[in-house]
């Protein structure tokens, strides 16, 4: 087992990861900007080091300081978490230069799966479908034009790096694709120093369906169900759940997109967590979109669903084990559901609402999770995701778990600064929600209603 782990990221998954950790008698390091310095994450881990200023760019996204950091903290391995670093090749080759274990995918699977445009083609290659779309990058927008004209409007434009919807752009005509075209391009370059973009016929008001992978360095490669994330505003979830509430998605279709994601990992010699996207639509057709070569955000409905500790078993696919029997031959035993709950005000066009929490209470009880960083008294930064807690509500039935979500969420008490829990607690309530009733359109039409600012 691994001696030490600097964790290479902030917030709720650094404290995840710290947990494990300690439960598996692992000493960790965190490292922090000069914002964070506050941090819960700080004040849990056994050791902890400043990098750098507030901006990302001058500390959570500096190499050279990290490493430097766990050189001095004479560490094994660096999780990286999600977000930051986790997806960057070359932070995994330097990684390896100085002997330090990734907690993640090989450097050549992390390139091969997490460039997007590259990863399309892995996918047809391995004999997973995929919606139609370019070949390569579109460099210019003449380019774009001749590529949309060809495979059919509309389309999306879509970053080869990076996630949560940036870089993303619907276009239904030539104006709305030369202008998504460049706003596409700049907001990519901004959020993940990598301009490239590529096209891809969009499927209107799809399910958005992944499957959680766990791969060893020993050849074995298990799929730990699916994750409905439909649940998503301008391409960034909100909810998950587990398993999909899709009529379509009967076990049959279960079982085929099951081993279209184990086949694409095996295909690129995958080891680690990491997650398989598709989009799926009504008539029960599936197309790969993209893999997240990391943690996901929502893994902690897939624990629930399963009983299972999925950043546990990334640190011990790390050691050198063989995945354990609990993911080999997990079973399906509850229905989970998470709230991201994010410092933002849902009525306000989401505005960011960074400050100093004056109370602070979480849910409790019986099937109810709460991952979280903040705490009163605790002063949320401007300078990172707003994302500030998952609330994860787990019962024998969708039913149940809804009705554990809708208690927990009342009970939940954030003081001082906006956040989404209202909008939460609206949708809770809704009968299309709560019939399994909805689609990747479902949250802007909710909100477009004012059905959720009257319900609050």
């Amino acid at each position: 087992m691994l001696n030490k782990v600097l964790i290479a990221n902030r917030g709720e998954i650094a404290l995840r990861v710290i947990r494990a950790c300690k439960e598996l008698g692992i000493k960790t390091l965190a490292v922090y900007s000069e914002a964070d310095v506050d941090s819960l994450h700080v004040q849990l881990a056994d050791e902890a080091i400043c990098i750098g200023p507030a901006a990302s760019k001058d500390s959570y996204l500096k190499i050279d300081r990290i490493i430097a950091a766990a050189e001095v903290g004479n560490v094994d391995a660096i999780h990286p978490g999600y977000g930051f670093l986790a997806e960057n090749a070359h932070f995994a080759d330097v990684c390896a230069s100085c002997h330090i274990k990734f907690i993640g995918p090989h450097p050549d699977s992390i390139r091969a799966m997490g460039d997007k445009n590259t990863a399309r083609a892995t996918a047809r290659k391995a004999g997973v479908p995929v919606t139609p779309g370019s070949d390569g990058l579109v460099e210019t927008e003449q380019e774009a034009l001749k590529v949309a004209k060809k495979i059919g409007y509309p389309v999306m434009i879509k970053a080869v790096a990076g996630g949560g919807g940036k870089g993303m752009r619907p276009a239904h005509n030539e104006v709305s694709l030369v202008q998504g075209f460049h706003s596409a391009r700049n907001e990519a370059e901004k959020a993940f120093g990598n301009a490239g973009v590529y096209l891809e016929k969009l499927i209107e008001n799809p399910h958005h369906i992944e499957f959680q992978i766990m791969a060893d360095s020993h050849g074995d490669t298990v799929h730990v169900g699916e994750r409905d994330c439909s649940m998503q505003r301008r391409n960034q979830k909100i909810i998950e759940e587990c398993p999909s509430p899709l009529t379509v998605m009967t076990e049959k279709l279960r079982t085929k997109m099951g081993e279209a994601a184990v086949k694409l990992a095996k295909s690129v010699k995958y080891v680690g967590a990491g997650t398989i996207e598709f989009l799926v639509d009504d008539k029960g057709n599936f197309y790969f979109m993209e893999m997240n070569t990391r943690i996901q955000v929502e893994h902690c409905v897939t624990e629930e669903a399963y009983g299972i500790d999925l950043v546990k078993e990334q640190l011990k696919v790390a050691a050198g084990d063989s995945l354990s029997n609990f993911v080999r031959n997990a079973k399906l035993k509850y229905h989970a559901i998470e709230c991201r709950v994010n410092a933002e005000d849902p009525f306000n066009n989401f505005q960011p609402s960074p400050g100093r929490i004056d109370l602070y209470y979480a849910p409790g009880g019986r099937g109810v999770r709460v991952d979280s960083h903040a705490y009163a008294g605790y002063t949320i930064p401007p300078h990172y995701d707003s994302m500030i807690a998952k609330v994860i509500g787990m019962g024998t039935t969708r039913a149940h778990a809804i009705d554990r979500m809708r208690r927990a969420l009342g009970e939940y008490i954030i003081r001082g600064i906006k956040t989404t829990i209202p909008l939460h607690e609206a949708i809770m309530r809704d009968p299309d929600f709560v019939r399994g009733k909805y689609d990747t359109s479902f949250v802007g039409k909710f909100l477009e209603s004012g059905v959720a600012r009257l319900r609050h």
